[in-house]
């Protein structure tokens, strides 16, 4: 088993998290008119077959998106709404790194590798399945990574040293 002084690369915290549903208007009842979050931007994607808007909260470095969304076309995949807690997002302090490191011991990453975000960050996704090659997964939840911003990273770090 590896040690956490060999990983090249630290979790930090929360980045987001992701709600699908078939009308995010109904999402957008509950979330920004009863719990009275934000909406900080909106995404639409073909390739992705998702229109979502992305809510926040809290601010800064601390901050966690929460985005809700719908398909575009319900009978495309990927099916965003099919489950309804769609993702969970990380930030990561060193995101080819990770990557790398997680490729070799074996973890599976969804197709489309490190891209552009919804929110402008680089990202990409854990598989949800594992397959003989690559057998570690996110065992049924798709886990997305986020490269951190320099202020995310230090600031965690700051909350770290405590």
């Amino acid at each position: 088993m590896n040690t956490p002084q060999q990983r090249p690369f630290k979790v930090l915290g929360i980045q987001q998290i992701a709600i699908g549903g078939p009308d995010k208007t109904r999402l957008r009842k509950l979330w920004v008119d009863m719990l009275g979050l934000e909406v900080t931007s909106t995404f639409s994607s073909e390739r992705e077959n998702v229109d979502e808007d992305i809510c926040a909260i809290g601010s800064g470095p601390f901050k966690v998106e929460v985005d809700l969304m719908q398909p575009l076309d319900p009978d495309k995949k990927p099916a965003v709404h099919a489950t309804p807690l769609n993702h969970v997002g990380l930030w990561i302090d060193d995101l080819p790194a990770a990557v790398g490191w997680l490729t070799a011991q074996g973890v599976r990453f969804a197709p489309g590798g490190i891209r552009k975000g919804a929110a402008g960050f680089d990202i990409c996704f854990l598989h949800p399945k594992g397959s003989e090659e690559f057998p570690i997964a996110g065992e049924g939840v798709l886990i997305e990574l986020v490269q951190a911003p320099p202020e995310v990273v230090k600031a965690f770090a700051a909350l770290a040293a405590g």
